[in-house]
């Protein structure tokens, strides 16, 4: 079974099936249609099937001319058909891993793919959760389902776990040129993945086991949240000291060793920092370990918003204004600049916080058209001076590139800087508060 997987997957005669055909999902597919295998995406949601396969595309990292060319050849098609999966060799799974409202894991994507797989598994298939979850779901969750089949691990099937390492907007690292984690449930089951993987990524690194792979992710995203929890108590202390946080960041940052910046921000957005630390909170809890950096961080970040909203309270009440009443305009809305992502984004906690004080809220973003807040749509205003003088405040979310700071800060009459986003402004300093 090895050699027949390894002679398909070296010659690009493999069939890879993708299941999950979002932010991770997507790039994979067009990294490997490139390098010549046929891909197979699978999706439930059927909009997402039609859009793609007329050569659309709905992520920031994946352009319509990147699609086009897979889709004309029929190097890419997507279905939401799970009984493609007779077909695939390899069986990526790259679903949503969210967490519950008691921030406890929501593993009900998986096992949903997890039972549309066990359906068509057959002997020689290569099958690789990509979605973040906890140490030990591979083994503990996914194994035991597919091993119900009578097939052996590592004998007929193979199955491993390797992270994604997505990071939407990042004009340098993408799917291709940032390395894969891997680990194997067996070491045959580890070697295939690292070969199916050196096919279209630089460098593939395996690792000892699926539970070790499963614990990477969560350390690269857990020291993310934890320094940027750290940060954001920098602020924090700062505000009260005074003194502009900013400022000492970048004196700090000059150090050449031992130092490595994070700056404070409005909240966490995106669908890895802010969720994937709980996980491995969640998991410690059932060891009867509290993880103490984790929680602290996890409530400084998750309370950034309602001291964002406490700063725009404070500076109203400067110019003699009050929350209620007032006409707030919101400066981006995505978690983070230059793409369209909302996801768990600090903005919509920020608006709802207003809208809750009593503030008429609006919002501009040239990536983000509308958002839902709970039963109602919001649209996207245009940004020109005459709206801008007429909110009683401003207030910086995400740091757009296109956003013109100069004429924001000639025309609003108080600007909430939650990112720094004005540092290079020399005129009307005066208008501009800081986080």
């Amino acid at each position: 079974m090895y050699k027949t997987l390894e002679k398909k997957i070296k010659e690009k005669k493999a069939v890879v099936g993708i299941i999950g055909m979002g932010y991770v999902g997507l790039p994979l597919a067009v990294e490997l249609g490139r390098e010549g295998f046929t891909i197979i995406g699978i999706d439930i949601n059927p909009n997402k099937s039609k859009l793609i396969n007329a050569g659309k595309s709905d992520i920031d990292d994946i352009s319509d001319d990147d699609l086009k060319p897979l889709v004309k050849a029929g190097k890419l098609k997507v279905t939401t058909d799970f009984s493609v999966l007779k077909k695939a060799d390899c069986v990526p799974i790259c679903v949503p891993t969210p967490l519950s409202k008691t921030k406890d894991p929501d593993v009900s994507y998986i096992l949903s793919a997890v039972e549309e797989v066990k359906k068509y598994l057959h002997p020689g298939q290569l099958v690789i959760l990509e979605s973040t979850t906890y140490p030990g779901t591979t083994e503990e969750l996914i194994l035991p389902m597919l091993e119900e089949t009578g097939l052996k691990v590592g004998k007929d099937f193979f199955l491993s776990f390797s992270p994604e390492r997505v990071d939407p907007g990042n004009p340098k690292y993408g799917t291709k040129n940032t390395p894969r984690v891997v680990g194997g449930v067996t070491p045959w089951c580890t070697q295939i993945t690292k070969l199916f993987y050196e096919q279209t990524i630089t460098k593939a690194v395996a690792v000892s086991s699926t539970k070790s792979a499963e614990m990477v992710k969560l350390l690269e995203n857990t020291f993310r949240s934890v320094n940027i929890g750290l940060v954001n108590e920098v602020a924090l202390m700062c505000d009260r000291l005074k003194i502009d946080v900013w400022e000492i960041i970048d004196a700090a940052n000059t150090k050449p060793f031992g130092f490595m910046p994070f700056y404070p921000g409005p909240g966490l957005g995106g669908h890895c920092i802010p969720i994937d630390p709980h996980y491995l909170s969640w998991k410690l809890k059932s060891l009867n370990y509290y993880a103490r950096f984790i929680e602290l961080a996890g409530d400084i970040n998750s309370h950034m918003p309602e001291y964002v909203v406490e700063r725009i309270g404070r500076a109203l009440n400067e110019r003699e204004k009050s929350i209620k009443g007032s006409k707030i305009l919101i400066l981006g809305v995505a978690y983070k600049r230059d793409i369209r992502d909302v996801r768990e984004s600090p903005a919509l906690d920020v608006i709802k916080l207003l809208q809750n004080a009593g503030a008429e809220v609006q919002y501009t973003d040239p990536y983000v058209p509308s958002i839902r807040m709970d039963d109602s749509v919001m649209k996207s205003v245009k940004l020109t001076a005459e709206i801008l003088k007429s909110s009683d405040c401003v207030v910086i979310i995400t740091d757009h590139t296109s956003f013109d700071y100069n004429m924001v800060a000639q025309n609003a009459h108080l600007i909430m800087d939650t990112r720094n986003a004005t540092k290079n402004v020399k005129k009307n300093r005066e208008k501009i508060v800081k986080l």
